[in-house]
């Protein structure tokens, strides 16, 4: 069965960047959907960036667009998320999950990670 686990999260200060892994296993990369959520002390989860096989490019959503870069490394089956230009509004507990197969219609949710703690200090 698939698993996934993050890494690289921590504490930022105002304007650094951090890049967050996520290591597939169990994977079918021919068909799949995986996407970066996260969720904020006293909000709901939300979709940050999703990438899927069937795609061309990743999707963003705007609060996050131009600092975000979202990126698999298929020999090393593992998932990224570089985060630039972090704001204290980024701070949240970030996962990975993912879909395979998948055919990228919708936020995979099949599969999740642990979840991993990204603090930005204003």
């Amino acid at each position: 069965e698939v698993q996934l686990v993050e890494s690289g999260g921590g504490l930022v200060q105002t304007g650094g960047s951090l890049r967050l892994s996520c290591a597939v296993s169990g994977f079918t990369f021919d068909s799949y959907s995986i996407a970066w959520f996260r969720q904020a002390p006293g909000k709901e989860r939300e979709g940050v960036s999703c990438i899927s096989s069937h795609d061309d490019s990743p999707f963003y959503i705007d609060s996050v667009k131009g600092r975000f870069t979202m990126s698999l490394d298929n020999a090393k089956k593992t998932v990224y998320l570089q985060m630039n230009s972090l704001q204290p509004e980024d701070t949240a507990v970030y996962y990975c999950a993912a879909d395979t197969p998948s055919y990228g219609r919708s936020w995979p949710s099949d599969y999740w990670g642990q979840g991993i703690q990204v603090t930005v200090s204003s």
